[in-house]
């Protein structure tokens, strides 16, 4: 079997989760979206269900493959629903939803719910992706909850720019939010956090907080915060050493011969690749762990093989193990060296099984 998997630890997912909880000093929804950024949706949720207070997924399909599952806890549609049509999905999966545009306000004037619904209504504080504007928000507010069946909202809104710790579109957001929350009844339930706000941002923290990079030990803050230090790597992938070339000083290595040896060099190639998701631009240089100790990338990556320097690693070889991150390499810095964001690798991962620990 070929030897790349990417191991999942559940137990550093819950110490994420409990974290950022704590930060929050409230709710969390743990977003699951994307398949739980490519960790696994289902079994990221059951390792959660036990004190989640609720998910965040992308669509009705991600909502639906949690509920088949037998995930009870709550389940919000970040995106909404894309048709009315959905809405009798929505109702009978017992699932939350976000309300971001005009014609879903339109939708649900139209429905005749059987059950009581909680619905979560987005502002546009400054994105401009989706969301009400600050003009339609409060009427939008107020036709919803003449609605007899809609039993709670939450106000949300979602940040552009949170991990750029200087940069002044986070407290202008905030500022726009803050102004429509104090159009609507005092106590209303609120929503702003992300990861990044939640880490780096102490006032952005509301009622409830929204983790989602941070619940997999990754994040994007562009300076150190004490509250990502504290983050556990949920993913470790990695692979195995099936060749060892003994080369001369002056050789190229792989596609294009974009690395030339400078010494003669013993070079190590591994069952990993862009079609496993790791970055198919990674330069010369990038990180590995090699048996545990420090290393690194020569060569192009291939679509199922890439190579490493074993030279200064006299005791590795066939069969030596390979982590390209993990615990002891974060994604963000192999993300880095090739032009990505630890987002783009997490979820791009496929083809590699996945083996879960701490399920306890």
């Amino acid at each position: 079997m070929r030897p790349s998997r990417a191991t999942i630890d559940l137990d550093a997912l819950r110490h994420n989760y409990r974290h950022a909880r704590t930060l929050g000093d409230g709710k969390a929804l743990a977003v699951v979206k994307a398949d739980a950024y490519g960790h696994g949706a289902v079994a990221c949720a059951r390792a959660l269900e036990a004190e989640a207070d609720g998910f965040g997924v992308a669509c009705i399909e991600e909502a639906l493959e949690l509920r088949e599952a037998g995930i009870r806890a709550p389940v919000v549609l970040l995106e909404g629903f894309f048709d009315a049509d959905e809405l009798a999905l929505v109702e009978r999966h017992d699932l939350w939803t976000v309300v971001a545009s005009p014609w879903q306000v339109d939708a649900l004037e139209r429905h005749r719910a059987a059950r009581p619904w909680q619905v979560w209504l987005k502002l546009d504080s400054g994105m401009h992706r989706l969301g009400l504007s600050p003009d339609e928000y409060l009427d939008a507010w107020r036709r919803l909850r003449a609605l007899s069946w809609i039993e709670g909202m939450v106000a949300m809104s979602h940040f552009s720019r949170a991990d750029e710790l200087s940069h002044p579109s986070t407290r202008d957001q905030l500022a726009a939010f803050d102004a429509a929350l104090a159009q609507l009844p005092a106590g209303t339930p609120a929503s702003i956090a992300n990861s990044a706000a939640l880490m780096a941002w102490p006032g952005t923290r509301r009622d409830w907080v929204r983790p989602g990079l941070m619940l997999y030990g990754s994040h994007m803050l562009d300076a150190p915060r004490a509250e990502a230090d504290a983050l556990r790597a949920v993913m470790r992938l990695e692979s195995k050493v099936i060749a060892v070339r003994e080369l001369a000083a002056g050789e190229p290595i792989g596609y294009a011969g974009t690395f030339i040896t400078t010494r003669p060099t013993r070079v190590g190639v591994v069952a990993a690749g862009y079609a496993d998701g790791y970055p198919q631009y990674a330069t010369s240089g990038t990180p590995v762990i090699i048996d545990g100790r420090p290393g690194e990338l020569i060569g192009r990556v291939s679509m199922d093989m890439l190579t490493v320097d074993l030279t200064d690693h006299p005791a590795a070889g066939l069969g030596s193990r390979i982590e390209l991150w993990g615990p002891g390499l974060p994604v963000a810095e192999v993300a880095a060296r090739s032009g990505n964001s630890p987002y783009r690798l997490l979820t791009g991962l496929k083809r590699v099984p996945r083996r879960y620990i701490g399920g306890g």
